[in-house]
């Protein structure tokens, strides 16, 4: 093996953290992880940055791990390396580096009324979850650390920050934080004024710098190569690729950077992402952010996917325990979803909220966990697994039907990747009659975000002068990729389609158990 020829992706999930090399067919070769959750802690979703750091270096250790036993060498350099996270949030620091205050992930709905309040000033759709909202709700609540801030950023800049010294990001991941002027790939001047104007606030001297994908985002230097990996095996030196979001590493892991392709992940969040050729007007269930190289895209996200669906395989997990009779986990999951297959279209009078945090698509700013069912339904295993399943996508559903719709965006192609397509067919069936329309699954959609963001840092390394980032998508990465692309029959459609329109009527009741339970 010559590590120079491979790219290290790296990418802190809702539940995991994950590291993929790729070699230089865009293969991946080796991988590591590491487990965790995020916690609420005083009304605030976060993880612990000392939870960021132990979790970074044990899933750099599993990978050099992997590719020890696998190739016979030491994980000591490689030819660039490319941080991703789960994108927004809040991460203040002052101007020695400290951090001034919990970091407030992208589940949080605390920001309510700087959101609608910026949304109105820009004239543009400010989400809960963005950083400017987490800025502006702090500065709207007196909090005392505002005046120290320096340097604003979200988790994966917080890495790249460490790895390198360098205080910049992708411009997928800077839409996240503050809109962008697509054509100049930068922050929008006239809302920086704006904000400026209203709070003092001068933000281009505490947001991260943008930069497009291909750009280079700094080398590893000698303290991030020991932050990376604590044994001093890992030299410095390493190129290293702007840090980009988990919806731009989507987009680069499913080959969907031109117009009218999109492609929906779905885990613990889930949200589509679908490049548009014109400007849309501003709906609070859309949010625009861009393409890792500056192109717009809406977006509709969603907080909630599949924690419901996993705290119920727990369960009966712990039940077929107490019987004697333990399942693996991972083959459990599958046969529960494979059984959903068989269950009625509309899933027979069933009725499920996974709502464990707020949603903004369906203006909650607390979830509960909610199953329903009316006296006489079907309430068999098939139809509850299939009314969860289904309820992980409604809310998505409710935000596309806007955009295809309402606004008449049109889709080409789209591709699901994450935890909820590993079962094959199922989750890729249940999108499709969602969105009753055609969805794909790349053989490597189960490596998602961390396989996206190693592919951005090979587009950095071995890029052609002048070619794009769709060019070498299309040419060099996905010309002879394996897919599988899935059409839902017409039952499946109209069943999906009841199903959402007893899923809108029964909302009241999930509202209710938000406020009384």
């Amino acid at each position: 093996m010559e590590l120079k020829n491979t790219v290290l992706g790296i990418e802190l999930g809702s539940t995991r953290i994950k590291a993929v090399l790729i070699d230089e067919r865009h293969l991946p070769i080796a991988s590591g992880d590491y487990e965790w959750e995020n916690q609420l802690v005083n009304g605030v979703w976060t993880y612990g940055m000392d939870r960021v750091h132990t979790g970074v270096q044990t899933c750099f250790a599993r990978l050099a791990e992997d590719v020890k036993t696998r190739y016979g060498v030491a994980l000591d350099t490689v030819g660039a390396i490319g941080v991703s996270a789960m994108m927004h949030g809040y991460l203040p620091f002052d101007a020695e580096g400290k951090q001034l205050a919990e970091f407030r992930t992208w589940r949080n709905t605390i920001t309510g009324e700087a959101a609608e309040k910026l949304t109105a000033l820009f004239d543009f759709n400010i989400p809960q979850r963005w950083s400017i909202a987490h800025l502006y709700q702090a500065v709207l609540n007196g909090e005392e650390h505002v005046k120290d801030i320096a340097y604003l950023t979200t988790l994966a800049g917080y890495i790249h920050w460490q790895l390198t010294g360098e205080k910049l990001m992708g411009v997928g991941e800077a839409s996240g934080m503050f809109p962008i002027d697509s054509a100049r790939c930068d922050y929008d001047e006239v809302m920086l004024r704006k904000f400026r104007e209203l709070t003092g606030i001068d933000l281009r001297a505490i947001l991260p710098k943008v930069l497009p994908a291909g750009a280079c985002g700094g080398t590893l230097s000698a303290a991030g190569a020991k932050f990376l990996d604590p044994g001093g095996v890992l030299q410095p030196g390493i190129p290293v690729a702007p840090c980009e979001g988990d919806a731009g590493t989507g987009m680069a892991a499913t080959n969907s950077v031109r117009p009218r392709t999109g492609n929906v992940s779905a885990g613990t969040s889930d949200f589509a992402m679908i490049v548009t050729e014109k400007p849309l007007g501003v709906h609070r269930e859309i949010d625009m952010v861009t393409t890792p190289d500056g192109a717009p895209v809406a977006m509709v996200h969603c907080n909630n996917c599949t924690s419901d669906i996993n705290a119920w395989v727990n369960l009966l997990s712990e039940f077929a325990f107490a019987i004697g009779a333990p399942q693996n986990k991972g083959e459990l999951f599958s046969m529960l979803f494979r059984k959903a297959l068989e269950g009625d279209a509309d899933c027979g009078g069933l009725m499920s909220y996974n709502y464990f945090s707020g949603e903004g698509v369906t203006d909650l700013d607390e979830g509960r966990p909610l199953f329903l069912r009316t006296p006489d339904a079907k309430f068999t295993l098939a139809n509850f697994m299939r009314t969860h399943i289904l309820s992980a996508l409604s809310t998505l559903k409710i935000g596309l039907d806007i955009l295809t719709r309402t606004e008449q965006v049109g889709i080409d192609k789209l591709y699901g990747h994450g935890g909820f397509f590993k079962t094959p067919e199922v989750g890729q069936r249940m999108l499709s009659a969602a969105v009753g329309a055609p969805v794909s699954v790349m053989e490597t959609a189960g490596e998602g975000g961390p396989y996206g963001m190693a592919l951005l840092g090979a587009y950095m390394l071995w890029r052609e002068e002048g070619e794009s980032l769709a060019d070498y998508l299309d040419n060099k990465v996905f010309a002879e990729a394996k897919s599988v692309t899935l059409m839902a029959d017409v039952q499946d459609v109209e069943g999906f389609n009841r199903f959402l329109s007893r899923y809108k009527a029964a909302l009241p009741a999930e509202k209710l158990a938000a406020r009384a339970f």
